[in-house]
């Protein structure tokens, strides 16, 4: 088993500055979460903090082990492929269910049908 001390210069300087812009690409997604007012405005962070911040953590995992090991590592790409495929949609259906739930509020408010709920929505912007 190859320790830290083992792993080359050049790994470990690419595992720190992969490992130290995931950190502030997610750390610059928690702020949008704390700065920003609405739930749609929120949404957007964590949708790009996922898969950008993930992405740069699991580059660096496959940097230090590919040193350490002296192969081709390439599990974290199983991962990454996973994480780009389902953040979208997940932040699609979250964003869904909150306009469902807010036209919902609206027609219960008004008695209006989902079409005028929509139209008065629309003319309010």
């Amino acid at each position: 088993m190859t320790t830290a001390a083992d792993l080359p210069s050049w790994a470990a300087l690419a595992a720190a500055l992969l490992l130290a812009l995931g950190a502030t690409v997610v750390l610059i997604g928690a702020l949008g979460l704390l700065r920003l007012r609405t739930f749609y405005q929120r949404i957007h962070g964590p949708a790009i903090t996922i898969t950008l911040g993930a992405g740069g953590v699991l580059l660096a995992s496959m940097v230090v082990f590919t040193a350490a090991q002296s192969r081709p590592v390439v599990h974290e790409a199983i991962i990454g492929a996973f994480l780009l495929a389902t953040a979208p949609v997940v932040s699609m259906l979250i964003m869904r269910a909150a306009v469902y739930r807010d036209l919902r509020a609206r027609k219960g408010e008004s008695g209006a049908t989902a079409g005028e709920v929509y139209s008065i929505g629309s003319e309010e912007s």
